[in-house]
């Protein structure tokens, strides 16, 4: 069963705008982007070559985060920051293994709400739900119908941020907001969470930034001590914080780019898992 919010009605869907959820999905190659996307992208691909490696590294790590964490009994998922829907997401590689998983996901693209409605259906034994929301925001998602209707955050929850936090400054309390998050969730819940860094390519990332930051966007890249943070006092599954493609590598790495691109500048990102005990 699936179940997303209200209706759409009579939205801005800001297609006169660039978008983080809709620049993301030009990097992995999809067809929901529009004129002003693509330009802010084309523009930091000149920036940083290595964004489209990125992404494809990000959401390898978050297909075997999955994987590792339902054939660990993990059973509900919370992911916010959704982005586009991108086949295999979170829930069809979920529900794969246990049909019986349960998936909230979390954007504030109505863009991303209006894909959500047709492809975030979950198998007949689980259930996959939407809440427009923004991170910003966390207790709007914590206590939306949507998740409380098909998590129970009695029990344990896996929290996916992925690709997400470097959209996330410190003036907004980054940390905080996942401290937030953290807080709410039972004992022997996972944190999964991965980010860009320029510890790799710093010049590059410079360029980069100022680019997304001239077109309006709001960004900013951290270093693998920034980024360890976020996991507070949780337990850390091995290896602990790494570059995405080298956290419990599997076959499906041959998928997202040639083992050549695979390198650590041009993925440049940190991702790591998590238990709360």
């Amino acid at each position: 069963m699936a179940t997303t919010d209200e209706n759409l009605g009579e939205r801005d869907l800001g297609l006169d705008r660039h978008h983080s959820a809709r620049i993301y999905d030009y990097f992995l190659g999809g067809k929901t982007n529009f004129p002003p996307d693509r330009e802010v992208a084309e523009k930091l691909l000149a920036a940083f070559p290595g964004f489209r490696n990125a992404a494809r590294a990000n959401r390898a790590f978050m297909h075997r985060a999955a994987r590792f964490l339902v054939e660990r009994g993990v059973r509900q998922f919370l992911d916010i920051g959704t982005g586009i829907p991108t086949s295999p997401n979170l829930h069809e590689v979920a529900q794969s293994i246990a049909p019986d998983a349960r998936i909230v996901y979390a954007d504030n693209d109505p863009i991303v709400l209006a894909h959500a409605r047709a492809l975030l259906t979950g198998s007949p034994e689980g259930r996959t739900a939407y809440v427009e929301a923004d991170i910003t925001d966390p207790d709007s998602i914590l206590t939306s119908r949507q998740l409380t209707e098909t998590i129970d955050m009695s029990r344990p929850v896996a929290l996916c941020l992925v690709g997400l936090m470097h959209y996330i400054t410190d003036e907004k309390d980054a940390h905080g907001i996942v401290e937030r998050l953290i807080d709410a969730l039972a004992p022997g819940s996972y944190v999964v969470l991965s980010q860009c860094t320029p510890d790799f390519a710093p010049e590059e990332w410079e360029r980069a930034m100022d680019v997304y930051k001239m077109d309006g966007g709001s960004a900013q890249v951290r270093s693998r001590e920034e980024i360890t943070r976020f996991f507070g006092d949780l337990e850390m599954v091995e290896p602990g914080v790494e570059v995405p493609h080298r956290w419990h590598p599997d076959a499906d790495t041959g998928q997202v780019t040639s083992i050549g691109d695979m390198d650590d500048a041009l993925v440049s990102m940190w991702a790591g898992v998590a238990i709360k005990r």
